[in-house]
This record gives C-alpha cells, sequence and structure tokens, in this order.
C-alpha cells in the first residue's frame, strides 16, 4: 500500500470472522476436513476457519488478512494483523488480554465484554467506558 502512495501510520482496527463451512457429515466424501475445526460464537456452534483482519483506521483499508482455523484465539493473531507504525489498535472483547501477549508501545483500545458492561450503574461512567 505504502508503494501506491497510501500510508499506514495512526492506528489499526483489528477483528475476526468465522468463514463457513459444510460440517463433516455433509460433504460430498463424508470425511472430515482437517482444517475444518468448530467454535462457539454466543451459545450458537460454527464449522469452518476464521479470517482475521486489519483494517487502517483513517482510509478504511483493509491491510492485512490472515486464516486459521475457527477455534483460534483471536488475540493469539495481533502480533500478524498490525502493520507497526500505528499508535492505537481498536478491537473488540475477544482481544482483552492482548496487552500481556503482545508488547507494543501503543495505546489499546479493547471493548469490555457485554456482561461486564450490564453489571455497570446507569450514568457518566457507563456512557464514558468504550464499547
Amino acid at each position: 500500500m505504502a508503494k501506491k502512495g497510501l500510508l499506514l501510520k495512526r492506528g489499526s482496527i483489528v477483528d475476526a470472522t468465522i468463514i463457513a463451512a459444510p460440517s463433516s457429515t455433509k460433504n460430498e466424501s463424508g470425511e472430515r476436513d482437517p482444517e475444518m475445526h468448530q467454535t462457539k460464537k454466543g451459545n450458537q456452534w460454527h464449522v469452518g476457519m476464521k479470517a482475521h483482519i486489519g483494517v487502517d483506521t483513517d482510509s478504511g483499508l483493509v491491510h492485512t488478512v490472515t486464516t486459521t482455523a475457527a477455534n483460534e484465539a483471536d488475540v493469539e493473531q495481533v502480533r500478524d494483523l498490525l502493520h507497526g507504525k500505528e499508535d492505537a489498535v481498536w478491537a473488540d472483547s475477544g482481544y482483552r488480554e492482548v496487552q500481556s501477549r503482545v508488547k507494543r508501545d501503543v495505546q489499546w483500545h479493547i471493548a469490555g465484554r457485554p456482561s461486564d458492561m450490564a453489571k455497570m450503574r446507569e450514568g457518566r461512567a457507563k456512557a464514558r467506558t468504550p464499547m
């Protein structure tokens, strides 16, 4: 992207999405694909892989994509999703442990878990908490 004149420097947003695949009992061969794994999101089970994505906060352009088995923790991919020039990173609650795993001099903006947010009192403190 830098070769095209697009600078990536201010910040990144990281997230992951599930890429669904047919379950092993519903595919043509009836055999299990060793690369496909299951994961639970909320109360729903999914079979497939995950796409982990890093997006530039200023331009909205995707700068990094990695894929893993669906059961891989989102936080494990952060190191590969950052381009190294950002001063801030935004992520959802799946990345809560990132600060202890990735040693970078950036400001982390990690959303709280919905269950923790529900326990907070209504008012100014809840309104100031990043979601």
